[in-house]
């Protein structure tokens, strides 16, 4: 290799690792966000759920599930078998950060799970779940996707999903969406007469600070998904994609912002922000290819399509105490319908057939495996536990002990 490779090679793998890490810090955004929006004699429980799913999540990963959506893997041999080919033109980075980089994402949509199904699930279903989840289900559409693989070795998928709108946040919330429909709704969120009562979450300043780190995080998400930095024109892709993620997100909390304000007569902060997520979400899909007016009108769309879809979740009692299936599932669809405005190379038939595709999946996949949790050893705590919460039941101590005693 010569000295300029050797540098390209060196810089781009530098690179993959830190939005790597990047996107491993939105584990601890995600955490916050759904700790923030629980009550506070569920913040322990769901604390431990994040930090636990994320250790399953790279463990599974690295057993399993890489080889299972790339075809290789270094659990057992120590060599990565996948992400380098060919001649040295064609080495960007050391294939082990590819691992690296594609295990965070896994992580990702298994914390989407989390804050759908918070305050009422057993922790130990959870994680059993997570196993299957972040080990096999994810991996087989992450194969058919940006593993390039046949589908069930049918037909392969034309679907254009840049960073994974699709590929990450629909799957996450479709298997959130089998979880909460056998989970059921929390104790007093519908009343007897079809009325909807609000459960306020405990800590909204650790909420908008998880949503900041999520923000941050994205770029890494966003950014680290054009894979080089090394030359004139990936540096100058990686700028257009962090300004678009940005201007989608800014664009997605001003405009729920505004119809919070014309429906509720308040700036609803909850709703703020899961609109500055929904326009990260919408954005994730094509964030190379629009103008930065066009980034900001997707994600002011998804801004405002998360509010009537949270609305319209609760009318239908489907009980998601952080909005996730919204948030990742609704604006993940119009992300991936989106592409094709700006994208020579994407189809809408393409779009809505790999859409389908990964939520059929995701979705039938998950809810079976729910279900056999469900009657091997329940999903849901007892109607005492949830009363007391299930930091108690399931973790043994409380987050705000002084507090809750006083």
């Amino acid at each position: 290799m010569n000295e300029v490779f050797e540098l390209s090679y060196a810089l781009d793998t530098f690179y993959f690792l830190v939005c790597g890490a990047l996107v491993m810090w939105m584990a601890a955004g995600f955490a916050m966000l759904e700790a923030g929006l629980v009550r506070s004699k569920n913040t322990t429980e769901i604390l431990a759920k994040n930090f636990a799913l994320f250790a399953i999540a790279c463990f599974m990963y690295l057993v399993c599930g890489y080889a299972i959506m790339y075809g290789g893997g270094y659990f057992l041999s120590g060599i990565m078998e996948t992400g380098v080919t060919g001649s040295a033109d064609d080495w960007y980075y050391a294939p082990s950060s590819d691992f690296f980089f594609q295990v965070v994402f896994v992580a990702t949509a298994m914390s989407i799970v989390s804050g759908a199904v918070a305050e009422r699930m057993k922790l130990w279903a959870f994680l059993a779940f997570a196993v299957v989840m972040t080990g096999f289900i994810y991996p087989m559409e992450g194969s058919w996707t940006w593993g390039g693989n046949p589908v069930f070795g049918m037909f392969e998928l034309s679907m254009v999903d840049f960073a994974g709108s699709g590929i990450v946040h629909l799957a996450g919330a479709s298997a959130a969406l089998a979880g909460v429909i056998l989970l059921g709704a929390r104790k007093g969120k519908y009343g007897k007469n079809g009325e909807i009562n609000a459960i306020p979450g405990a800590n909204l300043p650790m909420a908008t600070l998880g949503t900041f780190i999520l923000w941050l995080g994205w770029f890494g998400f966003n950014g680290g998904s054009v894979l080089q930095t090394s030359t004139v024109d990936t540096a100058n892709a990686v700028a257009i994609v962090f300004l678009n993620t940005n201007a989608a997100a800014a664009a997605g909390a001003i405009a729920a912002m505004i119809v919070a304000r014309i429906l509720f007569k308040k700036a609803d902060l909850t709703m703020i922000l899961n609109g500055a997520l929904a326009g990260l979400v919408v954005i994730t899909a094509g964030p190379d290819t629009p103008t930065p007016l066009l980034a900001s009108i997707w994600g002011a769309i998804g801004g405002v399509l998360v509010v009537f879809s949270i609305l319209t979740l609760d009318k239908l009692k489907i009980d998601d105490p952080v909005g996730a299936i919204s948030v990742h599932g609704v604006c993940g669809l119009l992300g991936l319908l989106l592409v094709p405005v700006t994208n020579d190379g994407a189809t809408f038939m393409g779009q809505i057939v790999g859409a389908l595709t990964i939520f059929i999946w995701v979705f039938g996949a998950s809810l079976i495996v729910w279900a056999i949790l469900k009657a091997v050893m329940g999903i849901r705590v007892s109607e005492e536990e949830e009363y007391e919460g299930v930091d108690l039941s399931e973790c043994g101590m409380e987050a705000y002990p002084e507090f809750n005693k006083g």
